[in-house]
């Protein structure tokens, strides 16, 4: 890709905005990783957030940079790229995280952030500058994902009733707090390792772009993987409370067996996904986990009227942040 004509104050500011976005994806999405901790009563709020943000920086050292490579180079074509682009997918991430913040529906922050690329690459170039492969198994996982973390969830919840059959609740009950710590903590190095990687991928196509990634082409500099790890670890030790009761109380009422058993069917799909390069919603997988072992009790342990709305938000966040990042796609040709 040719670089196109960008000033250094412009770059400067964008990386800037997405390091905002990535806080924000980390304070928006603190629920994912410790909400069924802090409503089994396993660990105190603040606790569980201090946990779930240093492990948010310390998949820094776990996972392979798959999914920044999808993002930087594999959903829309990487010769449309420029400043305006970039700033039209940022603020359309932003703003629909900032409203969903405000009204305590748990969205995703990356489907947000791939929504407002394809909107400012719409508004720019039109529907050819989408790569169809990367957008359709980032909008196939919207389904996948919750499918696979329910699925996942299910199945340990029943190889853990089976496990302790013959257990009193007391052990039971004992030994999952226990488990927990383990599963929360895998889970929030799931959401650190995929989310913080999608913002090394806007910063990684911005530099492209403007012609200032260094004498390696091939992979985003050493400031930029550690800036984005550290700003998602930060936005997670300020949580989304709102956000938090939500997912942990009002989906369905969960015991520290039941935490266990979603936070480690929601990690696994975690995993699989960023090793697969793949940028999935830990809203989408944690949500799909609770329900899943919700249901094992019986269907009406899970509040269907609640679990409705949040998949309505699914629904509605790439389209809604396309069409935010179109307008300040067309607004930043002015001001940028």
């Amino acid at each position: 890709m040719e670089s196109v004509n960008i000033g250094f104050g412009a770059v400067a500011f964008l990386v800037v905005l997405a390091l905002a976005f990535d806080f924000m994806n980390g304070f928006h999405d603190a629920a994912n990783a410790i909400a069924t901790v802090v409503s089994t009563r396993v660990m105190k709020p603040h606790t569980a957030v201090m946990m779930a943000a240093m492990c948010n920086i310390a998949a820094i050292f776990i996972f392979q940079l798959h999914v920044a490579a999808t993002v930087g180079k594999g959903t829309i074509d990487p010769a449309i790229i420029d400043h305006y682009v970039v700033f039209g997918a940022l603020v359309g991430g932003i703003a629909w995280n900032l409203i969903t913040w405000y009204y305590g529906i748990p969205s995703s922050s990356s489907h947000a952030l791939i929504g407002g690329l394809i909107g400012a690459a719409l508004a720019k170039a039109g529907p050819g500058s989408l790569i169809s492969a990367g957008v359709i198994k980032t909008v196939a996982f919207i389904l996948i994902s919750p499918l696979l973390g329910m699925l996942l969830g299910t199945l340990m919840m029943i190889i853990v009733s089976w496990v302790f059959r013959s257990s009193t609740p007391r052990r039971v009950d004992k030994w999952s707090r226990r488990l927990q710590l383990i599963s929360a903590s895998a889970y929030a190095l799931g959401h650190g390792g995929n989310d913080a990687q999608k913002t090394i991928g806007i910063i990684w196509m911005l530099l492209i772009a403007a012609g200032m990634n260094g004498s390696d082409p091939s992979a985003p500099p050493m400031w930029v993987i550690i800036s984005c790890y550290t700003a998602i670890g930060l936005g997670t030790a300020f949580g989304g409370w709102r956000i938090i009761k939500l997912m942990g109380q009002k989906i369905t009422r969960l015991r520290p067996v039941g935490g266990f058993c979603a936070q480690t069917g929601g990690a696994a799909t975690l995993f699989i996904a960023t090793a697969f390069g793949i940028p999935v919603s830990t809203t989408h997988t944690i949500t799909g986990a609770i329900v899943g072992v919700g249901a094992t009790r019986k269907l009406s342990a899970v509040r269907w009227g609640i679990a409705g709305t949040i998949v309505w938000a699914w629904i509605l966040t790439i389209p809604c942040s396309a069409l935010i990042a179109a307008i300040f796609w067309y607004l930043g040709r002015f001001f940028l």
